[in-house]
C-alpha cells in the first residue's frame, strides 16, 4: 500500500503550463500560491503554436531568435507573479504542446503541472487529442487544471474514489499534500433496477456501500497515522458526473481529485466521454493524480 510519491512531501517544483495570455492568469494565480505554500520553486513553460498575448505572438512570428520572445515574455511574467512573492522561471519552448511540457516535467522533476481550462484553446479542451487529455495521459506528475480564483489555499477538497488502490494513491497524495484538510471521500453508483431507484432502496443501497467497500477502503489505503474519523464517505445513487458536480455546487466544493487509473468506471471516465463532461461540469478545480508505476489498478 506504501508508495513513494504519496508518502513525500509537497512537490519541490511546480510547473505552470500556459500560453502567456490572460485565460491563465487564474492558473498562475493557483501555481503562485501553491508554491508560496509549499516553499517550493515555480516554473512557467510556455510551449504552443504562438503566446495568448497579441505583442507576444507578433514577436514569435517574426523573430527568428527565441530568446527575443524570451525576454519580452520574462518580463511580462515577472510582472503579473510580482505581487505573489514567488520567484518564478520561465522557460520557453516551440513544439506541440503537451509534449513539451511533459519533457520539461520530467527533466526538472516537477511534482505538480498546473494548466488552465477555457474552452476551445489549446490547453483548455479535455477532449478526444487535446492537450489536457495528452497530459492526463502522458504526465508521470499530479495535473491540476484550474478553473476557479486562488484567492486562498484549498479548504474544501473532494476525492472521488472508486475504492481501488489508484484511488488510494490519489487519497495519500492529497492528504500529504494538504495536511490541515480533510477531504471527504465521494462515491457515486446506480444500483441495478429501476431508474431512478425508490428513495428507501436507494438508502440502504448506499448504506452496504459504505458499510463493505467503503469500510474496506479505509482500512486498507488511508496511512496508520491519519484518523479516520476525519474522512467523510459520502456515498451517491447516480451516474457520476451528475452526481459530483452537483454535490461541489452544493458544499462549495474547491478541489475535486480523482485517480487516472482504476476500476471501470473511472478508468473510463478518465479517459473516454465522461471525462469531458466530468471537466465540463466541475465548477471547481480538478487534480488528476497518475497511479505509480508497478500499482496495482483493480
Amino acid at each position: 500500500m506504501e508508495d513513494p510519491l504519496s508518502n513525500a512531501a509537497p512537490p519541490a517544483t511546480v510547473l505552470l503550463a500556459s500560453d502567456l495570455g490572460a485565460r491563465c492568469d487564474r492558473a498562475l494565480d493557483r501555481a503562485a500560491l501553491l508554491a508560496r505554500q509549499w516553499r517550493a520553486g515555480l516554473v512557467v513553460v510556455h510551449a504552443a503554436d504562438a503566446p495568448g498575448a497579441p505583442d507576444l505572438a507578433l514577436a514569435w512570428s517574426s523573430s527568428t531568435d527565441p530568446r527575443v520572445l524570451e525576454r519580452q515574455a520574462g518580463e511580462r511574467l515577472r510582472e503579473d507573479v510580482a505581487a505573489s512573492g514567488v520567484d518564478a522561471r520561465l522557460v520557453v519552448a516551440r513544439g506541440e504542446p503537451a509534449a513539451a511540457v511533459a519533457e520539461h516535467a520530467g527533466r526538472l522533476g516537477a511534482g505538480l503541472v498546473v494548466t488552465a481550462m477555457a474552452r476551445d484553446e489549446p490547453f483548455g479542451r479535455f477532449l478526444v487529442g487535446s492537450t489536457v487529455q495528452r497530459l492526463a495521459r502522458t504526465l508521470r506528475a499530479p495535473l491540476l487544471v484550474v478553473r476557479g480564483r486562488a484567492r486562498v489555499p484549498y479548504r474544501r477538497i473532494v476525492l472521488a474514489t472508486d475504492f481501488s488502490p489508484c484511488a488510494g494513491h490519489a487519497l495519500r497524495t492529497v492528504l500529504r499534500w494538504f495536511p490541515d484538510t480533510a477531504p471527504v471521500l465521494f462515491h457515486a453508483r446506480a444500483p441495478i433496477g429501476t431508474i431512478p431507484p425508490d428513495p428507501d432502496e436507494a438508502r440502504e443501497f448506499a448504506a452496504g456501500i459504505r458499510r463493505t467497500e467503503g469500510a474496506d477502503f479505509l482500512a486498507t489505503q488511508l496511512p496508520a497515522d491519519v484518523d479516520r474519523t476525519r474522512i467523510e464517505l459520502v456515498v451517491e445513487c447516480a451516474p457520476l458526473e451528475t452526481a459530483l458536480a452537483a454535490h461541489v455546487r452544493r458544499e462549495g466544493v474547491e478541489l475535486v481529485a480523482l485517480g487516472t487509473h482504476g476500476r471501470g468506471g473511472l478508468l473510463k471516465a478518465l479517459l473516454g466521454s465522461t471525462a469531458a463532461r466530468l471537466l465540463d461540469w466541475m465548477p471547481c478545480d480538478t487534480l488528476l493524480v497518475r497511479a505509480p508505476p508497478g500499482a496495482t489498478t483493480a
